[in-house]
């Protein structure tokens, strides 16, 4: 088990001082599977009151709204979480027992329809199909992330949040949202119900306790084969002990850290950045 303290710090500037905004924050973790949350606070500043509720994907939502004028709108989240390895490639249903489940289960049923931003070419549903051909649905699963991953190189800002699988894999770049993207398509496609997870990472195997590193906010795949498993294709692995979980979702669309709209006639840009502590 492994304690880890994340600060992630987000929010909006202006070009101009905006009368109000109106927003939603997805950035507190929640108590439950491999992680508990020992502490979590959302700071806003301007000061804003909060309305706290759990979405209909089961991720915590923080909506305010900033009715004074504000030319930054920023966000502190401080979360302390303790995080459990966790069992990876569960294979408790074979083809025809998750064919069974997925139209039986709303909640798989949604996760094997495609999404604008979900929707892969013709040549990834016949790569995908290739590659299960004669594997059990938990090998195909993981073979077909681990080929999308290796096929797709991570170009940060190769990419905007409004980019589709199909956009990110013409290139053959994107960042871990597209890639996750590409592997949701790819999945479904075959008849694996798969699911969108967004998160923080820790991504320094050697940093020592108390070293504040720089993290990330991150995004990877979950697939159903009797039991959710989580990988990470960005950095071909199985989720474990560095992975904290914030939302799950159909794709980006239902999770993303801060959206908004705001009063003024002014262009906003978006600022962000993550720390993430070991603690113990």
């Amino acid at each position: 088990m492994r304690r880890l303290r994340v600060v992630h710090q987000t929010g909006f500037r202006y070009d101009g001082e905006v009368s109000a905004s109106y927003n939603e924050a997805r950035m507190l973790p929640a108590t439950g599977g491999h992680q508990f949350v020992l502490s979590s606070q959302l700071d806003i500043s301007p000061k804003a009151h909060v309305y706290s509720y759990q979405d209909y994907w089961g991720t915590r939502v923080s909506a305010f709204e900033v009715l004074t004028p504000h030319q930054e709108l920023s966000l502190t989240a401080t979360s302390l979480v303790e995080v459990q390895e966790r069992q990876f490639g569960l294979q408790l249903l074979d083809w025809e027992g998750i064919a069974r489940a997925a139209v039986s289960q709303v909640t798989l049923v949604e996760k094997l329809d495609t999404t604008a931003l979900t929707a892969v070419p013709d040549e990834v549903v016949e790569l995908a199909r290739s590659i299960s051909s004669g594997k059990t649905p938990a090998q195909a699963a993981e073979a077909i992330c681990l080929e999308i991953g290796d096929r797709m190189e991570y170009v940060p800002g190769s990419t905007t949040v409004h980019s589709t699988a199909t956009d990110a894999w013409l290139n053959r770049k994107g960042v871990c949202q597209d890639i996750s993207h590409v592997c949701l398509g790819a999945l479904r496609s075959v008849g694996i119900p798969a699911r969108y997870a967004s998160g923080y990472l820790h991504p320094d195997d050697d940093a020592e306790i108390g070293q504040p590193v720089t993290g990330e906010s991150h995004a990877w795949v979950e697939w159903f084969t009797g039991e959710w498993n989580g990988f990470d294709p960005t950095n071909s692995r199985p989720i474990g002990g560095k992975h904290v979980v914030v939302g799950r979702g159909r794709d980006y669309a239902d999770v993303p850290p801060l959206r908004g709209v705001y009063a003024g006639p002014y262009a906003s840009e978006l600022f962000v950045s993550v720390t993430v502590t070991l603690e113990a």
